[in-house]
Formats: structure tokens, C-alpha cells, sequence
């Protein structure tokens, strides 16, 4: 199990992690034989605590959930939990849902209103536990949501398509590009992201048009494209592979990750307007009111070969950067961090829950799994500090 540290402010604090992956072979279970020093911003802190926010991300790479969260006492907790190959998330302040290899956990709070976990003396506002699992076999599921109808909706890589949870398949497709001849486990076009309007399934994102197997490799540098769900029209194929589209507050948003820009895009020219510059390779998009958060990953080999964003980090006079920044959209500006070296190289997804100090989250096969046991009709507890069950 991995074991949780408190950063504290700006200094750098040392965390376990699982070994990195080696390129090109599957992951295998994570190892704590690698340490990650944590830094933030001055200030960072105290924005997650003035704003009452807090972060989850993913790392597929070591295997990870992290919850990040102002505790009680003013110190940062960085909380994390092992699930092999933890990719994309959609987090809220009761349930979070985790694509991992092979399946789609989902996450429950199991706290009532005034009820706090404790654990090291430490005081957490949400303990997710994992309550249901879909099993989908090892279809690289990207990103995932959840639709006005409280169904998964989720990005199949592997069989380039959108598809939702089926009791008896491993998956339902409802959707695919009308370029894709055929649903196969082939990974043509690298169909990456999922953005969401009204509820409902709006624009994806891919690295190429590609329809052979395997093909977008040859196209990462550009003619990465932005796609219309309801219409299937390519919005802009001006992208350099693209991830992470977003719908928010009236705007379309992306990640043009090859050239290592936060991007708006006018949704009817497909015009690009570049907003930010990202220290890394771009992945996992979320917002909050003006804010956007976003996180950046490490070369697997030390350059981004064939992207631009290699230059344009050189031209800064910049090193790349694993972490994760919270933007102001209004005007440009980065204006917090938190930052990994060491066994965390790469993140995959980022999200904010709103209106959550501090959370944790009972990992697979922990003693907790047995221990914390909760039902219908239990009396809550009358102080602000209940222990949920011991072991936590």
C-alpha cells in the first residue's frame, strides 16, 4: 500500500511511489521502491482552502489515485491509492468514477453530514470507498462521464469508439467517427477525449483521421481533430494530439498537447486561440467557476520526438515539468502548482471537487476493505469528528 504524506506550504516533502513503467510493456502491480518529492506554489494551499477545493489525478504511469486537499490544521494532504493503470475520472463530492486496466471503479463517500475519518490524527471530509466495479476487460479506456441520465459514458480507445457499460459485454458502443470502418481492437485514430454539453456526449477529441491499425502513431505531429458528436463534423484538424476537450460556461476548450498549449476554439470556424502555455505533455482538463486546472507529464524518453512543444519549451528556456496548474482563464495566468519528481513522470486526468477539504480513499485490498463496515438504518454520528470504523 502506498503511503500518504503531508506537504506543508512550498516545501518539498518525500512521497512512495510505484516504479515507473517501462515504455512499451504492460504495467504491473505498483512497487514502493521509488520516492516523489512534492512541491507547490506559495499559496496553494490556502487557495484550495479559501476556495473549499480539492483535486484528484491520475498517473497510469506508477498506478495512482491522488487526492490532494487542505487538512483542518492548514497542511496540504496528498492522499494516494493504487489502481494499476489509473486513467481517466470523473469526480464530484459524493462519487468518484476510476478507469483502470481492465475495469471502471465506482468510488462512494460513505461519510454523513458532520462526519470526519481520521486517520494518523489526521481529519479527512470525504472517505471514498469503492462499491461497484465494471469489468471491461483492457480496452484503454480514456476519459469518462457520466451523462444526465447517471449512465458512464467513456472513450474506448482500444476499439476507437464512445461506449457506455453493458451487463453481459464488456461494453455497449454508441458511438464512432465516420471515418472509423469498422469497430475493431485496433486503435486507429487514438480517440483520446470526451467533452460534455447538457449532459450529453458533445465533442471528441483524436490524434489523426487514421483507419488502420495502429496509424495515428505516424500522424502525432499534426492533423489532430476536434469532432462534432451530433453532427460527426470535424470542427478543426489543426491540433497537434489533442486531449481533453471541455464545454464551459459557454466556451470550448482543449489541450493542443503536442505544441503544449490550453487552447479555445470557436466552435463554428474551429479557430484556436491559444491561452496558456503548459510546462509538459497536457493531459486531464477540469473547471471551476474562472479556474482551470490541468496537468503535464515527462518525456517516456527523455524528448518529445516529432511535437513542437519540444522547441517551444527550448525557446522558453524551459524544462519540462510533471504537475499539475491551476489557471485563470480570464486572464491567462498560472496561478498555482504542484509539482512531482522522482517515480511520478506522467499524470493522465485531473479534475477539482468543489466544496471538499481534505479526502481519502480506501485502496483495493487494503485491511480497510474489511474493517470499515457501514449500513441502512446505522444511527450517524453527533460530533464533528466521528471515527468511521476502526482501522480508519
Amino acid at each position: 500500500m502506498i503511503k500518504r504524506r503531508v506537504a506543508e506550504g512550498r516545501g518539498t516533502k518525500p512521497v512512495e511511489a510505484p516504479a515507473p513503467e517501462a515504455p512499451g510493456e504492460p504495467q504491473a502491480a505498483p512497487q514502493e521502491d521509488q520516492q516523489t518529492a512534492i512541491s507547490t506554489s506559495r499559496g496553494f494551499v490556502d487557495f484550495l482552502a479559501s476556495n473549499r477545493l480539492s483535486l484528484a489525478l491520475t498517473s497510469y504511469q506508477t498506478g495512482q489515485l491522488m487526492l490532494i486537499g487542505p487538512l483542518l490544521d492548514g497542511r496540504l494532504s496528498v492522499f494516494q491509492r493504487n489502481f494499476v493503470r489509473a486513467m481517466g475520472l470523473a469526480a464530484s463530492p459524493q462519487r468518484i468514477h476510476l478507469a483502470s486496466i481492465a475495469q471502471i471503479w465506482r468510488l462512494d463517500n460513505v461519510l454523513g453530514p458532520g462526519q470526519l475519518a481520521n486517520q494518523d490524527d489526521l481529519h479527512y471530509e470525504r472517505l471514498y470507498v469503492p462499491r461497484v466495479s465494471y469489468t471491461t476487460g483492457d480496452i484503454d479506456v480514456h476519459e469518462i462521464a457520466v451523462d444526465r441520465g447517471g449512465e458512464l459514458i467513456f472513450v474506448n480507445t482500444k476499439y476507437s469508439c464512445l461506449a457506455t457499460t453493458d451487463e453481459t459485454h464488456s461494453f455497449k458502443p454508441v458511438w464512432q467517427p465516420d471515418f472509423i470502418t469498422k469497430i475493431a481492437p485496433e486503435d486507429r485514430c487514438h480517440l483520446n477525449g470526451l467533452a460534455m454539453k447538457d449532459g450529453k456526449p458533445k465533442y471528441v477529441t483524436a490524434v489523426s483521421r487514421c483507419d488502420v491499425v495502429d496509424g495515428w502513431r505516424e500522424r502525432r505531429h499534426e492533423g489532430g481533430i476536434l469532432i462534432d458528436v451530433e453532427t460527426g463534423r470535424v470542427i478543426t484538424e489543426d491540433l497537434s494530439m489533442p486531449h481533453s476537450p471541455r464545454w464551459n460556461a459557454g466556451n470550448l476548450w482543449v489541450l493542443d498537447s503536442g505544441r503544449g498549449y490550453l487552447c479555445r476554439v470557436d466552435a463554428k470556424t474551429g479557430k484556436a486561440e491559444q491561452v496558456v502555455f503548459c510546462p509538459g505533455f497536457a493531459r486531464g482538463l477540469s473547471f471551476w467557476r474562472g479556474y482551470a486546472l490541468f496537468g503535464t507529464s515527462l518525456p517516456r524518453d527523455g524528448a518529445f520526438k516529432g511535437l513542437e512543444l519540444e522547441d517551444n519549451v527550448k525557446a522558453r528556456d524551459g524544462e519540462p515539468r510533471c504537475g499539475a496548474y491551476i489557471v485563470d482563464t480570464r486572464q491567462g495566468d498560472i496561478l498555482h502548482w504542484i509539482r512531482f519528481e522522482g517515480g511520478v513522470r506522467e499524470l493522465f486526468d485531473a479534475a477539482f471537487i468543489p466544496g471538499v477539504g481534505a479526502p481519502m480513499c480506501v485502496g483495493l485490498g487494503s485491511p480497510e476493505m474489511r474493517t470499515l463496515v457501514k449500513f441502512d438504518g446505522e444511527a450517524s454520528g453527533s460530533t464533528a469528528e466521528a471515527v468511521v470504523s476502526q482501522g480508519i
